[in-house]
């Protein structure tokens, strides 16, 4: 099995706008397609770490609307499910009028499945004649069921080809770091035009976001004051807290994800890229660095979940990030890596996630932070001892100790997270 292409294939691809309410908007384009009739009832049931991530996020094309339900709205009148992660380019404003027609009719419902552990969207449609309904589990685009009328329905279907990761993730959760990352030496024309077209995307949406005001700007307002230096740290941080500030504002252009998810594309993308550009990497070698970002950010989510109790941008591309640059400067040197795995484990372990936002560039910007210097300082042959908290022996040691950490010992998180979000929203009248 070519563990990198099945990765590649399934978790880094092209997403306009936060993949969880993209996720629902395709979802509900799915079902509308098969309705084959105008929409005029919707009832949308997302997983916790789902229904966080839309929580506050602004989505695509929405005029400035956020959350899952005005997402799942837009692809329910879409009903064009093709383009996938990419559909909601296809809104115009008489699309945007008739999901808010749709949403303002009083037949729509939102709920939480608060004990679903893994990623779910179910979406069901109604209209004068029929009913339709659509499940994406597992991933952000693979289908498990589509029914109308309470019969399921067979044959081929948009999306359908998609494969469930479980069969690749089975392998990655038994494989040695070593075995993984040599696969990274093997990569070939088509990979390597997956991973450059991550480049463009990542550094298009940063270029875009070095507009706006928000954390990258704070940033560069710190360094016009002196009070922040022109370094590596801060170029690099600049630019991924400018991508993901553009992300969170619903800026309309795609980003490359890893793992599944954007701000996670970002981080593990463009901090290896720009730091081995700033230090003299070969391009061939840095490509080979991002497809190593992607394995890891892969290895790291099969033991602390898909969408996490904690930060996935900060943890799981975080070490991603971390051992993509010390690979391009050692290549697949255990030592080094575990040292630079057991400084990220133990700097950022049990930086909680609450939810996609605008101040998910903040995190990124720690993540970028501690990636670097675990990085650098691993280089030199530094390591935070396996004497320290849940840091491991072995870097598989320590990804697993996270992962414990995040599913048995922070389990009680989640609800009181998913809790504030809830009574804000209530108190603020949006679903």
């Amino acid at each position: 099995m070519n563990l990198l292409k099945k990765i590649l294939a399934a978790e880094v691809y092209p997403a306009l706008g936060c993949t969880e309410p993209t996720s629902c908007a395709y979802a509900a384009a799915i079902a509308a397609q098969h309705l084959g009739e105008p929409v005029s009832r919707l009832t949308l049931r997302v997983d916790p770490g789902t229904y966080k991530n839309g929580a506050a996020v602004t989505v695509p094309y929405a005029d400035g609307a956020k959350g899952n339900l005005i997402a799942a709205a837009l692809g329910a009148v879409l009903a064009r499910p093709d383009a996938k992660l990419e559909l909601l380019e296809n809104v115009t404003p008489e699309v945007r009028r008739q999901a808010r027609r749709l949403l303002d009719g009083g037949n729509c419902r939102y709920h939480c499945l608060d004990q679903q552990p893994e990623f779910r969207v179910e979406v069901e449609l109604g209209s004068a004649r029929h009913v339709c309904g659509c499940v994406l589990a597992g991933s952000h685009t693979h289908i498990e069921r589509i029914e109308k009328d309470g019969r399921p329905l067979d044959g081929p279907t948009t999306g359908r080809q998609d494969p469930s990761p479980s069969h690749y993730r089975d392998v990655l959760k038994t494989i040695d770091l070593a075995t993984l990352l040599a696969s990274a030496e093997q990569i070939d024309a088509d990979d390597r035009d997956v991973l450059q077209s991550g480049v463009e995307m990542n550094l298009n949406m940063a270029e875009r976001g070095l507009q706006t005001g928000c954390t990258a700007g704070q940033l560069r307002r710190m360094h016009d004051d002196g009070y922040v230096a022109a370094d590596l740290f801060y170029r690099t941080k600049l630019q991924v807290a400018s991508a993901v500030d553009a992300r969170m504002a619903g800026a309309p252009q795609p980003v490359m994800t890893s793992g599944g998810s954007g701000n996670q594309g970002i981080v593990a993308i463009l901090t290896p890229l720009l730091a081995g550009r700033e230090m003299g990497v070969d391009h061939e070698r840095i490509l080979r660095s991002l497809a190593v970002a992607h394995l890891i950010n892969a290895y790291v989510k099969c033991f602390v979940g898909e969408l996490s109790v904690i930060c996935g941008c900060a943890m799981a591309a975080g070490i991603a990030a971390a051992v993509a640059v010390v690979y391009q400067q050692a290549g697949v040197d255990m030592p080094k890596i575990t040292a630079a795995v057991n400084n990220v484990v133990g700097d950022l372990g049990g930086l909680i996630c609450d939810g996609a936002k605008p101040g998910c560039a903040m995190k990124a910007v720690t993540a970028v932070d501690t990636a670097l210097r675990s990085a650098l300082m691993a280089l030199r042959g530094y390591g935070i001892s396996d004497d320290d908290g849940v840091v491991g022996r072995t870097a598989e040691d320590s990804i697993r100790n996270l992962g414990r950490i995040t599913l048995e010992g922070m389990f009680p998180v989640d609800p009181t997270v998913l809790k504030i979000l809830q009574e804000k929203a209530a108190r603020s009248g949006r679903a």
